[in-house]
Formats: structure tokens, C-alpha cells, sequence
């Protein structure tokens, strides 16, 4: 016969598994940071951003194939599964971002991208921070630490308003007007998954405090 404790052990792999893809996403942000620090361009400097959606793809199955295998959970089944589809999506749409800005950066003009994807960067590392307090359900540090994620957001938020302001007013060329703006979109995407990744971790917490 197993003990409880046995069998909640093998639950308590999930809080693993997903610390893991919150670092994925977060490792994924930092190599966006640098890639627009060098200027990006060259294909090689893509690698960062498929191996990061290759883990946190990989991260995904195993949490999949873990929900099927595993009888006991450490959280709701629905909740692993919603944190688990959140921060999958970080990384993939960092790789998009990437690899747009790798076929067209040089068609943009001056447009700073960096000061941008650094709060992007540090969105990841509360949301990572957020991930690994889940082992611990604290709601006065986690209450803490969204509210410092949703004012990065804002602060994101507003940062890439700037960018559509300036573009709307100066922009002639139509041509990079609409590539300025895809990306644009691209990155504040990726700080809305982080937020949306965040309000689920803050959602388990309240439902288990």
C-alpha cells in the first residue's frame, strides 16, 4: 500500500514542472533583451528563442501526461492545466516577436524596442518569483508580488503607447508604418500573457488561502 504522503508526493511534482516552464518563459525574455541589444539579425541568435518554446512545449506534454498518470494533485486539475497553457504562451509569442524583428528590423527606423522588452524581462521575473511561491499559498507575498506584475504591465502598457503615439504622428512611409505596428502588437501580446499567466497564479492562491 502507498501513504498519503507517497501518494501526495507524486502530486507535488506539478509545483517542479512549472516553476521549470515559468523559467522557460522568463529565459525566453532575457534572450529578447539581448537579441535587440546586438541589433538581432542573424538566424543563429533565433536559437535561444526555440530551444525556450521547445522546453516549455516539452514542460506542457509532461504536465499533460503527468495530469493523466498521477491520481492525487497538488493543485486542481483545471488550475495546472490553465498555469501550464499561460506561460506556454509567453515564450511562443517572444519567438514570433523575434522572428519578425529579424526579417524587418532593419526596415524600422529608430525605434527603441529595448527599453520594452527589459519590462517584458522583468515581468517574467516576478511572474517567475509568483510560480515558485505557490508551494507556500501566502496571499499577502503573492498579493504582492501581481500587484507589482500588473504595475509593470501598466507601466509596459504605457511605454508601448508612446510607440503608437510617435508612430501615428511622424510615420510617412506606409509600408513600415504597418510593420512598426505588427510589432508593436507582437510585444505588447507577450506582456499580456504575462499578466494573464500572473492573474492565474493569483486566482489558485485566493481559491486555496
Amino acid at each position: 500500500m502507498f501513504s498519503l504522503q507517497t501518494i501526495f508526493g507524486k502530486g507535488d511534482k506539478f509545483y517542479g514542472l512549472l516553476e521549470s516552464s515559468a523559467n522557460a518563459a522568463r529565459r525566453s525574455a532575457s534572450a529578447l533583451t539581448e537579441f535587440l541589444t546586438q541589433g538581432g539579425g542573424a538566424a543563429k541568435s533565433l536559437d535561444e528563442f526555440r530551444l525556450a518554446r521547445q522546453r516549455e512545449k516539452k514542460l506542457a506534454a509532461e504536465i499533460s501526461e503527468a495530469l493523466v498518470n498521477t491520481f492525487v494533485t497538488a493543485l486542481e486539475r483545471e488550475d495546472i492545466e490553465a498555469l501550464s497553457g499561460a506561460l506556454y504562451k509567453i515564450p511562443k509569442v517572444i519567438e514570433k516577436f523575434a522572428e519578425r524583428y529579424s526579417l524587418i528590423g532593419d526596415r524600422l527606423g529608430d525605434v527603441d524596442f529595448v527599453s520594452r522588452a527589459r519590462m517584458l524581462e522583468k515581468a517574467c521575473e516576478v511572474l517567475e518569483q509568483m510560480v515558485g511561491q505557490l508551494r507556500s499559498m501566502k496571499l499577502d507575498s503573492m498579493k504582492a508580488l501581481n500587484d507589482q506584475l500588473q504595475a509593470l504591465e501598466n507601466e509596459a502598457d504605457r511605454l508601448i503607447l508612446e510607440l503608437f503615439r510617435d508612430m501615428y504622428r511622424n510615420e510617412n512611409d506606409p509600408v513600415r508604418f504597418l510593420l512598426r505596428k505588427d510589432l508593436f502588437e507582437i510585444l505588447e501580446k507577450a506582456i499580456d500573457r504575462c499578466r494573464d499567466a500572473g492573474n492565474v497564479v493569483y486566482a489558485i492562491v485566493l481559491k486555496n488561502s
